[in-house]
């Protein structure tokens, strides 16, 4: 039996990825989905901001990694296809770029496969696998990456969705543990210690109407540290999503509640 069993489309149950779409301005959910959205922004207006915010990073990020020379990535928890997804920023850079998608959603699957496509010189695949399932998603990747190479491993607001007791931190040692060195983590992770009230409430709103597979848990800064133990972490640390390398247009808000970092396996 699958340690980690792939979840099926539900309407009556909230997804990640799903209620992720919803406050992108997609379409692609139930009205489940559009529920838990709609009630957890009203809980906590900075979550619209801080979703917007989140993909901005991941950009920056990419940028960063490409122009130190990284030329794959596995971008775990890839969610529903949005505008700058990870390939498309990485490609612009660099052409030859690779890219893995991981998302335990099919429906994600359908639409990455559809909608992610790789510039000719470059190259794209996707993987079903659920975060907690290291060897599957690592297994699968090495299909299109060289992990005897440096990868950019992206775990961009998804390490939430595992409890503590499945050990998140160890899930993450354990991919980096395969990955060469020169690889990179890049993390964003919604916080506890920021706007907790607010926080905490459109977590309880979301994890009511979410499977228990999906429910989340926001950590603290100290908490979201200990994933980078081991590592170079970038300047200039773990910082709120705005404060990470912002160009000369981006405006800081550090009212939005989300921890994040770029860090480099030595």
């Amino acid at each position: 039996m699958n340690e980690y069993p792939l979840p099926t489309p539900h309407p009556t149950s909230a997804h990640p990825a799903r209620v992720y779409n919803v406050w992108l301005g997609g379409k692609d959910h139930y009205p489940v989905d559009q529920e838990a959205a709609e009630l957890a922004a009203g809980a906590n207006p900075t979550i619209v901001p801080s979703v917007r915010a989140n993909r901005a990073f991941l950009g920056r990020a990419v940028r960063h990694l490409a122009a130190a020379g990284v030329r794959q990535f596995l971008d775990v928890g890839t969610g529903i296809p949005a505008a700058e997804n990870t390939h498309e920023v990485a490609q612009q850079a660099a052409p030859d770029a690779r890219v893995v998608y991981v998302d335990n959603d099919p429906i994600v699957l359908t639409h990455a496969r559809a909608l992610l496509v790789s510039g000719p010189e470059g190259q794209t695949d996707y993987v079903q696998a659920d975060a907690r399932d290291v060897d599957a998603i690592l297994d699968a990747a090495s299909r299109t990456l060289d992990l005897n190479r440096p990868v950019g491993l992206m775990l961009v607001a998804i390490l939430q969705y595992v409890k503590d007791a499945e050990d998140p931190w160890d899930i993450t040692r354990r991919l980096l543990d395969r990955l060469a060195p020169g690889s990179y983590l890049v993390l964003s992770h919604p916080a506890a210690d920021v706007t907790a009230p607010e926080v905490a409430e459109s977590m309880r709103i979301y994890n009511e109407r979410a499977a228990s597979h999906a429910s989340a848990t926001p950590r603290t800064r100290k908490e979201v540290e200990r994933f980078l133990e081991g590592l170079e972490i970038l300047e200039p640390g773990v910082v709120t999503l705005t404060r990470w390398r912002p160009g000369p247009s981006d405006t800081a808000d550090d009212s939005l509640p989300m921890w994040c970092a770029v860090a480099r396996k030595e």
